[in-house]
């Protein structure tokens, strides 16, 4: 997969680090983001099993997309998981970016209503 195939990209982030980038109007990242060097992004196909790998019995995240036009430039597809291409940011995302979001409840299993996704 590449920036022409995928409209948009997904962000997973807790309500707190949602809310203080929003106050800010930059996405710094989660921890692994800013750990990394990088934000992690995933997409449609992708989102599913890194909610259930990474956030299992996480309560209440926020789920967000960008269009990867509007960020091509420091945008690259890297191998990450199994051998898939992955969506990595090499910036601080600025929030006027997110195009739509939801605030959404993770089970136990990681598992959560994707079907609004586009």
């Amino acid at each position: 997969m590449n920036e022409n195939q995928a409209e948009y990209i997904y962000k997973i982030t807790t309500v707190e680090i949602w809310q203080k980038s929003l106050q800010l109007g930059i996405l710094e990242g989660m921890p692994i983001d800013i750990n990394d060097g990088y934000i992690h992004f995933s997409t449609k196909e992708q989102l599913a099993q890194t909610l259930s790998l990474h956030f299992k019995g996480h309560g209440e995240l926020v789920i967000f997309a960008v269009n990867t036009k509007n960020i091509a430039e420091n945008l690259k597809w890297e191998v990450s998981r199994g051998g898939a291409l992955f969506p990595h940011f090499y910036d601080k995302l600025k929030m006027n970016m997110v195009e739509f979001f939801r605030v959404l409840e993770v089970d136990d299993n990681g598992e959560t209503d994707l079907g609004w996704l586009k």
